[in-house]
């Protein structure tokens, strides 16, 4: 068996869509999801049919478009509410989410954890002379408007920062509850380091990508590989002999249709060597995909709203 990851498919777009439905059929392999499948329960519930057909096991974790409540949807649904809907879809459908037990799976390499995080993000990626009051201010005078602000909301929690706390002391938990030398793949939505959340043409974004909560993380719970998506640029990080893949297939314009989307499919290798065997001389390098293009949903325009 092979394990594959795909992120950011944001199936509202029509020609995202009809190219998925194209995928062929992976029979024997395991698909992780990192987010951003789409915004709306009946499009995720699609999803979820259409690939749980193709990959012997689907596991998903939500990106911020899952989360949003949009005006005239059904059921008006929003914060944690919302997500619990959304894990009852998964589930209906037998895909694995961040709410079930942990899967150890048999992979070629030896026995490896999957551990599906929903993690959120706390504003800390940000410059260290703006405060938190400030940072959202300090992105519009750059030109970047998130769309979360309007649309993704954390009740019952009283922000969004709240809720990635309580998310990660959870997640820390249950990872820590797991055997230490038991390798481990972490597969999130959000970067889970700083120095990955770069966005050349839209850097005031990086308040909406992560938090400086699961700094390390790779280290403390043995990962052998991470997973996650958001930045829609696609490439492998090397972190203290770790890979960290952004894996996410991005809008139309980001990625070649004609290739489909088979070839945007990641294979995640376990780096199976425990943290003390890993000795690389250097601590971090990285590989682009050339067909990476940058991500448009921020950008300097009075008036746009990034995603």
């Amino acid at each position: 068996m092979r394990i594959w990851a795909l992120s950011d498919l944001h199936l509202s777009h029509p020609g995202n869509r009809g190219a998925l439905e194209s995928l062929p059929a992976f029979p024997e392999d395991w698909l992780l999801l990192a987010g951003d499948v789409t915004h709306g329960e009946r499009r995720l519930d699609k999803c979820f049919e259409l690939l749980t057909g193709k990959f012997r096991q689907v596991v998903w974790v939500p990106g911020n478009h899952e989360l949003w409540t949009v005006p005239r949807t059904t059921p008006p649904l929003s914060g944690v509410a919302l997500y619990e809907r959304l894990v009852r879809v998964a589930r209906s459908h037998g895909v694995l989410t961040p709410e079930d037990p942990y899967p150890v799976v048999e992979h070629p390499a030896g026995p490896v954890l999957i551990a599906p995080l929903f993690l959120l993000y706390d504003y800390s990626f940000r410059p260290p002379h703006i405060g938190r009051e400030d940072v959202v201010r300090w992105a519009r005078e750059g030109g970047t408007v998130c769309g979360d602000e309007l649309l993704l909301h954390p009740d019952p929690f009283p922000d969004r920062d709240s809720w990635c706390a309580a998310r990660c002391e959870d997640a820390e938990a249950r990872l820590a509850s797991h055997p230490a030398d038991l390798p481990k793949i972490l597969v999130n939505h959000y970067p889970l380091e700083e120095q990955h959340a770069v966005l050349p043409r839209i850097p005031r974004f990086t308040p909406w990508c992560g938090t400086r909560r699961t700094r390390g993380w790779h280290r403390r719970f043995n990962a052998c590989a991470v997973v996650y998506g958001h930045l829609h640029i696609r490439g492998t990080e090397w972190l203290d002999g770790v890979p960290f893949h952004e894996v996410s297939l991005g809008y139309p314009k980001q990625w070649d249709r004609p290739r489909g989307v088979a070839a945007y499919l990641r294979e995640v290798r376990p780096e199976m060597r425990t943290a003390a065997e890993r000795k690389v001389p250097i601590r971090s390098a990285s590989v682009r995909d050339a067909g990476a293009a940058p991500r448009p949903s921020a950008t300097r325009a009075a008036g746009r709203v990034a995603g």
